[in-house]
């Protein structure tokens, strides 16, 4: 479930984040049929099919090399800490930098003091913003003290109470204490993509998060069937108390690709879903 812009949660009929989209459709040909040239195609001989294949292999062992070669060393900013607002090449190179500590009931603490930790920090606290729990009223107060920085913890308490209050919860199918009816698994999970630093000074740093998620609600009956979406939330940090806390996000549609033509799963499979397979800690 995204959050929307801070200035207006809630704004869609159906959605809180106030996000849609829209399908594409392809039309696929039969092989060998409507062919203006006539006949199937010759079959390609043994001996260039092997030559092809083994270029093929030796262009991604070179790709891969390419990709694992950046050590931190290079001149490239992979985690924006030199106030760049473009990534390096090695962006999305695994660092060796163990991305936190701790953990607060569910929620990732203990982020290093660096711009790799910043990163960290906005991809974990962008997942807790929209997840399930934070319609809940029983735990959006402790999800809130456990992201924003302490001077901002009431300002986002009402702010997210009256977003998340009985109108909006009406619409979705949901109880006053957030829960989808009987027969009814409210879904709102979201997998961050990527990260990127686009302002850092000192104890202050602003991240960008590209995400995508599922939400709605599965089950037969159900008024708002679970969807995908695509945005990127922005989260201003502030180093407190020895670790980055959000002193405030916004949110934006995209970047969405070509929607596929991937069969839809049932209600049941969805909830089945997010029954058995839990969440991660996101690091850059």
């Amino acid at each position: 479930m995204s959050l929307g812009d801070e200035s207006n949660y809630g704004s869609d009929a159906g959605r809180p984040d106030g996000m849609g989209g829209s399908g594409q459709t392809r039309t696929r040909l039969p092989e060998g049929e409507g062919d203006p040239y006539g006949g199937a195609r010759r079959p390609v001989r043994a001996s260039r099919s092997l030559i092809t294949v083994v270029g093929v292999v030796v262009l991604l062992i070179a790709a891969i090399a390419f990709a694992n070669r950046g050590n931190g060393t290079s001149g490239d900013s992979s985690d924006g800490s030199n106030g760049s607002k473009r990534p390096g090449s090695n962006a999305t190179a695994a660092s060796g930098v163990k991305p936190v500590t701790g953990s607060n009931n569910g929620i990732a603490s203990g982020f290093a003091h660096t711009g790799q930790g910043a990163q960290s920090a906005a991809a974990n606290y962008a997942v807790a913003l929209v997840s399930a729990d934070i319609m809940k009223p029983a735990r959006r107060g402790d999800i809130v003290n456990r992201v924003f920085v302490p001077d901002q913890v009431d300002a986002f308490k009402n702010k997210l109470d009256k977003a998340y209050g009985k109108p909006l919860l009406d619409k979705i199918g949901l109880d006053a204490n957030g829960n989808a009816g009987k027969g009814l698994t409210y879904v709102s999970r979201t997998a961050p993509l990527g990260t990127t630093i686009t302002q850092q000074s000192g104890d202050t740093a602003t991240v960008a998060v590209w995400c995508t998620g599922v939400f709605g609600t599965a089950g037969v009956g159900s008024t708002s069937p679970v969807t995908s979406d695509w945005f990127t939330m922005t989260l201003k940090l502030q180093w407190v108390n020895g670790d980055w806390k959000v002193a405030s996000f916004s949110q934006k549609d995209g970047p969405a690709p070509v929607n596929t033509d991937s069969k839809a799963s049932t209600a049941d499979e969805i909830a089945k879903a997010v029954e058995q397979y839990g969440g991660f800690t996101y690091a850059r």
